[in-house]
């Protein structure tokens, strides 16, 4: 997909999602009880990810930005025989 498609893609969806926003309050219950539990889905798949990418850095590296040399494995390989 090319980057203007996909820019006019999120336009579309963005004019979607604004254009719901602005029908909310006359809305019934039940669209309006939908429309929350798919915000709450999003507001989690992004926590999730934030959580996620903030452990794996942390493993990585330790707090100071420098790679924690403690936790590398070290292959051990059989001694040559002669």
């Amino acid at each position: 997909m090319s980057s203007e498609g996909f820019l006019k893609e999120m336009q579309t969806i963005g004019e979607k999602f604004l254009l719901k926003l602005q029908k909310l309050p006359k809305a019934d219950p039940v669209e309006i009880v939908s429309f929350c539990v798919v915000l709450l889905f999003i507001a989690t798949v992004l926590l999730l990810m934030i959580i996620a990418c903030s452990c794996c850095c942390y493993s990585c590296c330790s707090c100071d930005g420098r790679p924690d040399n403690r936790r590398r494995k070290i292959q051990v390989r059989p001694a040559a025989h002669s």
